[in-house]
């Protein structure tokens, strides 16, 4: 064969590969939750080493002593920002509601389209704060817990999904997605940690045994 002949042949293997590359990337999920990244396995259990760990109390808790959702910028709250931030080719209108985008749900594996599936789960629960001394708090403080986009602690996931999960601790709850058993237990010791909150000895023995095989 010709060199040339050879030259354009590869040239064209070459594009052809290319295409079946970039088919591949649009095969898998529409749009990956953009969670902040947590500390590492080794980092999350040095953490929970230093965590105290105490019997929970929720006696006055009321979800309304955590304001939110607050402005963000302009038109744009907390849920709305997380929309954004986690979802895939999201359109806005003037309020900032999300009126068109796709979402990938990292706790279930399911991807939506409409905004209204999706809750912006607290990923350590405000009640769950409140039990591991998030009462002792400021009514500041609980805001910046509950509006927090720098800590790993807010993603849009599944509406039902979230709502299944409630108030539960790993102990309790975990996401069926058992791929996303570290990254969960690695943000959830995060969060505690930067916060200086408690945790009870089932949701510490939990925490340890998951991070043993992260």
């Amino acid at each position: 064969m010709p060199k040339v002949y050879a030259r354009r042949r590869l040239s064209i293997l070459a594009g052809i590969t290319g295409l079946i590359a970039m088919a591949g990337v649009f095969t898998g999920p529409t749009a990956s939750a953009a969670l902040p990244t947590p500390v590492s396995a080794a980092t999350a259990r040095t953490y929970l080493a230093s965590l105290t760990v105490a019997t929970e109390n929720r006696t006055g808790y009321d979800r309304d002593l955590f304001p939110h959702w607050i402005t963000i910028s302009g038109a744009c709250n907390t849920r709305e920002t997380v929309l954004k931030r986690d979802g895939s080719g999201v359109v806005t209108d003037s309020a900032c509601a999300s009126t068109s985008g796709s979402w990938y749900s990292v706790y279930d594996g399911a991807t939506w389209t409409a905004a209204s599936d999706l809750d912006i789960d607290h990923l350590v629960p405000l009640a769950e704060a409140w039990d591991s001394g998030a009462s002792a708090w400021t009514t500041a403080q609980r805001q910046a817990f509950a509006n927090d986009l720098t800590r790993p602690q807010l993603i849009a996931v599944t509406d039902n999904v979230n709502q299944s999960k409630g108030d539960q601790d790993p102990a309790e709850w975990m996401p069926s997605r058992t791929a996303y058993a570290c990254t969960y237990v690695r943000a959830w010791v995060q969060v505690k940690y930067y916060y200086n909150l408690k945790v009870d000895s089932a949701e510490k023995t939990k925490l340890s045994s998951v991070l043993a095989g992260c």
